[in-house]
C-alpha cells in the first residue's frame, strides 16, 4: 500500500491487544518467520525514494503509517530510530502517522532538537480495553506532539475516553474489531459510547471495521472478510467528522507549501462504502480490487 511505511519488522508482544497480533498471523502463513525478531526492512528509506522524473513518489500532503508491522518505539528497533527520524526531517512535506503501545519509552527517543514537536508528526497510542487507556493516555497527554490520537483498536472491551477528550489534546479516535486466528468479539455498543463521547468534544470518531466478531443488538456475527466488515462499519454511521486538523506543512527550507500544491486523495468505486475512507490516503491503483463475496452474514446497519 502506497500510504505505509515500515522501515523495520517485527515486534515484541506486550499488552492483551496483542494476543492475537496480525502480523504474527500473516507472517505465518506467508513464510513462516520468527516475527518477534526485528529487523530492518528494504524499505528503509521510501520516504525519500523518487520516480524517474526526480519527483518523490510520495507526494507533498500524503500520510504515511509508520511501522504497521511493528512498533516505532520497540527497544529492537534503538540502532535504526534515528535515521528513521532524520528521514521523517527530510519531508516535511509528508505527514507521518506514528502509533505505539509503549509511549513510555518515547520522551528518551526524541531527536535532540525536537523542542514542542514537529508539525508533520501525529503521535498516536493504541488503547484496547480500558486498562490500557488509563495506562498510555495520560502519557500521550503529556507529551509534547502538535498532533495526537488514539487508536482503539482491537478493540477488545469498553472505553471510557471522555476525561481525556477534555483536555482538548486529542484531535482524532479511530477504532474497530480485531482479525484473525482467535478473534475476540467487538460489541457495537462499545463503539456506539464512543463516539457519543468523541461527538460531546467535537473530535473525529473513524469506526474502521468491525472485526471477525461482532456483536449488535445481542446477535453474534461472523465476518471474515475485512471489505464486508469495512462496508459494515461504514454502513452504521458511527464515524463522525469533528473539528479539523491544523498541518503546517513547509519544504524543506521551512517555507509552506501552498494548499494547491498537496496531494488530494482520489477514491475508486470500492472505497466509497469503506470504513477507513475518512483517514485514508485514497486509492493506490493497484487494479488488486475485486468483487467481495455475499456469503458471509453481517449484521444490519
Amino acid at each position: 500500500m502506497h500510504d505505509i511505511w515500515n522501515p523495520w519488522h517485527g515486534c515484541i508482544k506486550c499488552s492483551e491487544g496483542c494476543q492475537h497480533c496480525y502480523m504474527y498471523y500473516l507472517d505465518r502463513i506467508h513464510n513462516n518467520t520468527d516475527s518477534s525478531v526485528i529487523k530492518k526492512t528494504g524499505t528503509f528509506r521510501y520516504p525519500l525514494s523518487k520516480r524517474r522524473d526526480g519527483r518523490y513518489k510520495v507526494q507533498s500532503g500524503e500520510m504515511l503509517r509508520v511501522c504497521m508491522t511493528s512498533d516505532f518505539f520497540v527497544d529492537g528497533a534503538d540502532a535504526w530510530r534515528a535515521e528513521a527520524w532524520e528521514i521523517m526531517r527530510q519531508r516535511p512535506d509528508v505527514k507521518f502517522f506514528l502509533l505505539t503501545k509503549r509511549p513510555e519509552r518515547v520522551r528518551e527517543h526524541l531527536p535532540h532538537d525536537w523542542e514542542d514537536g514537529w508539525d508533520h508528526i501525529f503521535f498516536n497510542v493504541t488503547c484496547e480495553n480500558q486498562k490500557r487507556a488509563d495506562e498510555r493516555i495520560p502519557i500521550l497527554l503529556d507529551l509534547p506532539f502538535k498532533h495526537k490520537g488514539i487508536m482503539c483498536a482491537p478493540l477488545i472491551g469498553e472505553i471510557h475516553i471522555e476525561k481525556y477528550l477534555a483536555s482538548d489534546q486529542i484531535e482524532q479516535v479511530v477504532c474497530g474489531g480485531e482479525n484473525y486466528d482467535g478473534a475476540r468479539p467487538c460489541h457495537f455498543d462499545w463503539v456506539r459510547h464512543l463516539r457519543e463521547e468523541c461527538m460531546a468534544h467535537n473530535v473525529t470518531f473513524c469506526f474502521i471495521e468491525t472485526g471477525t466478531v461482532f456483536i449488535k443488538d445481542g446477535k453474534r456475527y461472523h465476518i471474515p472478510q475485512k471489505r464486508i466488515q469495512a462496508e459494515m462499519a461504514y454502513k452504521s454511521g458511527m464515524s463522525f467528522v469533528g473539528k479539523p486538523m491544523h498541518w503546517r506543512l513547509t519544504d524543506r527550507m521551512g517555507i509552506p507549501i501552498p494548499e494547491h500544491e498537496l496531494y488530494v486523495p482520489h477514491f475508486g468505486k470500492n472505497c466509497e462504502k469503506c470504513g477507513s475512507k475518512l483517514i485514508c490516503n485514497g486509492c493506490s491503483d493497484c487494479g488488486k480490487c475485486t468483487p467481495s463475496s455475499q456469503t458471509d452474514v453481517a449484521p444490519p446497519m
